[in-house]
């Protein structure tokens, strides 16, 4: 079985690494699980403050069915340093201005009551609350709370590693990491900017600090990362990871499809097939997650299932967004303003009035999945930065069944444990993995991409004296009519109400004139934006899932499948685009083709001109189509 190999594999890299911090100098903290004895008396000494000092919990934090809320989530910023397609709408969200958001002592202020009225554990949030200037000084500032057991942090991770140990000293005891993939280029697309590097490396840097459990937060969608599952598993076999599995929640932007939505019961029964072993662990009555362990393993998976089975009975969280709001509910649409409270000069005894009646009116449980998508709620990011996702990459991003740590259609093979072995080293992290370059014919390097994960085993790059395989010709089927335009000659859609739902495909194809400069840059992946070839095929992938959008006159259609190769032509320092969609309906898939060469093509074109304005996009052809009742089409 390939699993338990990779896993001995991970655990040596781990081990050769955890003696030395990534600047090669010797770890003095105590190793992962082991707190110093400082740490230990002091909390020794907390426990025993509390126990001695123990009250009734306050009505004001009890709801009317008798939930204690001992939990507040902190939001410290709206801001982010990475652009993720899963956390705001597509078009942006407007920031709050910086007078009207809390500072400093306002947010240590209602820290302070919430302690006080019985609150135990608090986490910071953001937007990413790392890059908030004065998070260590906030962190101090907490941990001088009586009665405050728990400071955690959610964080994207760009940040960590730098701030961790500052932050460790501060007093920070938890975290929580987002990490949605394991493959380097599907990062890059989903967050559109580079920094998987970064959050491999804040990882490591908690595991060498001690601390045990890490919390790695994968929100599982179909289409995107569902394929990986089993690799995030294989990491808990030998280091203290709580990996967990999040089912995808809609928040307002994000376009939330039940669809897309992979539940934990289905993510069980897929681990479980691997690991039949597997076993349950015991929950804290408001925990939120639904924990198992393979046996033998450092670490553990959890599942939060807000969607499929909801924890509402059990809540114990509040939320303070970082203008200021209360929201008693993560999916409730309703808030009420501490902020505008306290800056007209509330009374803590009127303050916690306010609170107390919103905690009063909280539901005994939220709306349910489908009613909380059609609910106007802030995007996620104007409330907490928490894993949601708007439209997937393609779903044939995937990890290989036989090697799951291989990248497969997006770089020339890089098996993750070579990657691993890289960024543990102990004198640094890489910020790009290296590329692997294939040599054909000549002797030059050439370059093949296709997201297709089981690629054509005839397909091959093109270099000097190869030629593109003649596709068959077949008559084609024409009207003398405009199909777009009703009786009277105005633009309409086609009515397809009648058609029959059959297979269709079409093949479309464009090529792009480099030059030799920006050729010889895409050929080497030089360029200073990134890997063209990648960004190009990611682009068509999603040009085509979007066509209805772009072409006015367009249906709607479900792709069943879209694969788009980029091949290099060194003879015309060439970019070679064909694109592949595959649809069952009664209209077919041309447009979706087309459209996903030419953005494709669109895209090299923006990769490259920094380095030549004379760039050609040319040769955008349908090649063919197949399944419509006008029969096929095949170009000679």
């Amino acid at each position: 079985m390939a699993a338990r190999p990779l896993s001995r594999m991970l655990r040596r890299v781990l081990r050769s690494i955890v003696r030395s911090c990534s600047s090669g100098a010797p770890v003095t903290q105590p190793c992962p699980g082991e707190p110093s004895q400082a740490a230990a008396e002091e909390l020794s000494r907390r426990r025993q403050f509390l126990r001695e000092h123990a009250a009734p919990f306050s009505a004001f934090l009890t709801d009317s069915f008798g939930r204690q809320h001992s939990y507040l989530r902190i939001s410290l910023t709206e801001k982010c340093n990475l652009r993720c397609q899963y956390c705001m709408p597509e078009e942006g969200v407007p920031l709050t201005p910086k007078a009207d958001l809390l500072t400093t002592e306002e947010i240590l202020t209602l820290a302070r009551l919430f302690v006080k009225e019985g609150v135990t554990k608090i986490r910071l949030t953001g937007g990413e609350p790392l890059i908030r200037p004065d998070v260590v000084d906030i962190v101090a500032q907490l941990r001088r709370l009586e009665g405050l057991r728990t400071i955690g942090v959610t964080t994207n991770g760009i940040n960590l590693a730098r701030l961790l140990p500052q932050l460790q000293k501060a007093g920070l005891s938890a975290i929580n990491i987002s990490l949605d993939t394991l493959v380097p280029a599907k990062f890059e697309f989903i967050v559109r900017r580079k920094g998987f590097y970064k959050v491999m490396e804040g990882i490591h840097k908690a595991i060498e600090l001690g601390y045990s459990p890490v919390k790695v937060n994968c929100v599982v969608m179909r289409g995107l990362n569902e394929d990986e599952l089993l690799d995030f598993v294989i990491l808990t076999k030998g280091l203290p990871l709580d990996v967990r599995f999040i089912e995808y929640m809609p928040f307002d932007g994000n376009k939330w499809n039940f669809k897309k939505m992979v539940s934990y019961k289905e993510m069980l029964d897929t681990i479980r097939q691997q690991w039949p072993e597997l076993e349950k662990l015991p929950e804290e009555e408001s925990s939120t997650a639904k924990a198992f362990k393979i046996p033998g393993s450092q670490g553990q998976i959890s599942f939060i299932t807000s969607m499929s089975e909801h924890f509402c009975g059990t809540c114990n969280r509040l939320r303070i967004t970082a203008d200021g709001n209360l929201k008693v509910c993560l999916f409730g649409n309703s808030e009420v303003s501490l902020r505008d409270h306290l800056r007209a000069g509330a009374s803590e005894q009127e303050l916690l009035r306010i609170i107390g009646a919103a905690v009063g009116r909280k539901k005994r449980q939220h709306a349910g999945m489908f009613n909380i998508s059609q609910m106007k709620n802030r995007p996620m990011i104007l409330i907490e930065l928490f894993l949601m996702f708007q439209d997937p990459p393609p779903a044939n991003l995937s990890i290989s069944s036989g090697d799951p740590f291989h990248v497969q259609g997006l770089r020339p093979r890089v098996s993750f444990s070579s990657q691993m072995a890289t960024l543990w080293k102990g004198r640094g992290v890489p910020q790009t993995p290296p590329v692997a370059q294939q040599r054909l014919g000549s002797g030059s390097p050439q370059r093949c991409y296709t997201s297709h994960a089981d690629s054509d085993a005839n397909s091959k790059c093109l270099s000097p004296g190869s030629q593109a395989p003649a596709t068959p010709s077949g008559p084609p089927s024409t009207s003398e009519q405009l199909s777009h335009v009703d009786s009277e000659g105005r633009a309409a859609m086609v009515d397809v109400g009648g058609k029959p739902d059959t297979e269709r495909v079409a093949v479309a194809s464009a090529v792009v004139l480099l030059g030799p400069v920006a050729f010889k840059l895409v050929q080497q992946n030089q360029l200073k934006k990134g890997d063209a070839l990648v960004v190009a095929q990611l682009a068509g992938v999603q040009a085509a899932k979007l066509t209805s959008q772009l072409i006015p006159l367009c249906h709607h259609v479900a792709l069943s499948h879209v694969q788009v190769r980029l091949e290099l032509d060194s003879t015309r320092h060439a970019v070679v685009i064909q694109a592949s969609c595959r649809a069952r309906g009664p209209t077919g898939v041309e447009m979706e083709a087309l459209t996903s060469a030419a953005v494709a093509a669109l895209t090299l074109y923006d990769m490259c001109k920094a380095v030549s304005r004379d760039i050609v996009l040319g040769e955008i052809k349908l090649i063919s189509k197949t399944g419509g009742q006008r029969g096929d089409f095949h170009r000679a």
